[in-house]
């Protein structure tokens, strides 16, 4: 089959195109033929060797959509020509693929579209966990456009929490349609939001690494519950990195049904070949993926 590997760590040029052996689940997985397979940011980290333990070759990939095409022991969640989306055990940058935390797409939602919610939904409830927001508490959201911003957004605003998300100019309209008060990156930001929540900030959440912690501590007052997934400067700073992921069939299998029903927002950036990985990998290390970039084997 193909897959995409790295023999080197690097920059989105050391991925490669290959052809792998087809693998074989083990019990209580499931093989998936690969629709569409989502790009995150842990791949990048894993192909730069900014990971310790990363073993060359190495195949890349975490997220994954598509049919159910052979069991292993001990599954019975799922039958053969099932459609689902989940976490790939490892290399999901491929035409198959192998998953044990995994949930039906529901009908009518694309595969495209249900690979946007693994990773992104996740991480969104699982700061939002960390956080402890409650109703009536302003959050900040750093980079609310975002794949993970924008479900973070969302599920706070359902919660009845008031979220202020910074984004880019060019999105302010999209971070509003979430629920959210927009504002902008960049000097005065500390102002801009105090303006829009005069009562104060209860928790803030950087999904950006792009350098907000200082002002964040700022509008908290001190670092507690500021969450980054993105920014190591919060070592040194004593604020919460969250990175271990809390996988979970059940709300994953939530967070599909909505996504289908309309009731959540996701955001597909790009469309890419599998063999055009580097391209997408490329946008997705800058930031400029604009929303999910999505390969398609």
């Amino acid at each position: 089959m193909k897959s995409i590997v790295i023999d080197t760590f690097g920059g989105p040029e050391v991925l490669r195109t290959a052809e792998s052996p087809t693998p074989a689940p083990g019990p209580g997985q499931v093989r998936v033929r690969v629709q569409a397979a989502g790009v995150n940011g842990i791949d990048g980290k894993i192909r730069a060797g900014f990971l310790p333990g990363a073993d060359l070759p190495a195949a890349l990939g975490i997220e994954i959509a598509g049919v159910v095409d052979a069991l292993g022991a001990g599954v019975t969640d799922v039958r053969l020509g099932d459609v689902v989306a989940g976490f790939a055990d490892a290399g999901g940058y491929a035409e198959l693929a192998l998953a044990s935390t995994y949930a039906v797409v529901p009908a009518g939602l694309t595969a495209i579209d249900a690979v946007t919610v693994p990773v992104a939904g996740e991480t969104a409830l699982r700061v939002l966990r960390e956080l402890a927001v409650q109703p009536g508490e302003t959050l900040v959201v750093h980079g609310a456009s975002g794949s993970v911003g924008e479900l973070v957004t969302q599920l706070a605003v359902d919660r009845g929490v008031r979220v202020v998300g910074t984004a880019s100019a060019g999105h302010q309209d999209r971070v509003a349609a979430l629920g959210a008060s927009p504002t902008t990156y960049g000097p005065g930001l500390v102002d801009r939001v105090r303006t829009l929540a005069p009562d104060g900030v209860d928790a803030v959440l950087d999904t950006t690494g792009r350098g907000v912690l200082a002002d964040s501590i700022e509008l908290r007052g001190g670092t507690d519950r500021i969450v980054t997934i993105a920014d190591p400067a919060a070592f040194a700073l004593g604020i919460t990195f969250s990175s271990v992921a809390q996988r979970s069939a059940a709300e994953l299998s939530a967070l599909l049904e909505r996504r289908a029903r309309g009731e959540l927002t996701t955001t597909v950036g790009g469309v890419f070949a599998l063999d055009d990985v580097a391209r997408a990998a490329e946008l997705n290390d800058a930031g400029r993926g604009g929303g999910k970039l999505v390969l398609v084997p």
